[in-house]
């Protein structure tokens, strides 16, 4: 039997209740990223066909850090997404949200449901094509994003979020039995 209120380790976030991201993430991600690669590779591009004579002397330097920063988010951008979604875990109980994810900066995300103001549904162009959404969750204290859900599924933690929020008030809407003074309760 599994204790639901042991802390989890990382090696054990697959384990115990965690979902995982469907494999089109990856893809998403991509895509993404070679769209930013391309403005990156056309700022270069740029930056290298008019910058000599405002740069002078620092003009080879420049063109070799451009190469350098290139050659650095190429790597970044081809590594990243399989980290991403090997790393990427999350669960919605009744009391919490718990979201885990991270390239090089791991990040723990807890919410309880009892501060959830809004649940946002939100698909980009690139994750419209691929069936993709991310489910935005608002509270007083800033947002939690789960991201790259089937849009089914994105649908159905939107609702499981709100029920949630619905049992929970209904729950605090309720009076509690009081008892009242006198001969019986002596």
């Amino acid at each position: 039997m599994v204790d639901k209120g042991a802390p989890v380790h990382e090696a054990d976030a697959g384990k115990v209740g965690y979902r995982r991201l469907n494999r089109k993430c990856m893809l998403s991600m991509y895509i993404g990223y070679a769209i930013s690669y391309t403005i990156l590779l056309v700022v270069c591009f740029l930056l290298r066909s008019y910058s000599q004579g405002f740069l002078g002397p620092y003009y080879d330097f420049v063109q070799y850090a451009c190469l350098a920063v290139l050659a650095i988010a190429l790597v970044y951008m081809v590594a990243a997404p399989p980290v991403y979604y090997a790393r990427y875990r999350y669960q919605i109980t009744e009391d919490k949200v718990d979201v885990r994810y991270g390239i090089l900066v791991i990040r723990h995300i807890l919410v309880p449901i009892e501060r959830v103001h809004q649940v946002e549904v939100s698909r980009g162009p690139i994750d419209n094509m691929l069936g993709l959404g991310d489910v935005t969750i608002t509270t007083a204290g800033g947002d939690a994003t789960i991201n790259y859900l089937e849009i089914e599924e994105a649908e159905e933690v939107a609702d499981r979020l709100n029920n949630l929020i619905g049992r929970m008030l209904q729950d605090r809407k309720s009076p509690a039995p009081t008892s009242l003074p006198g001969p019986a309760n002596d």
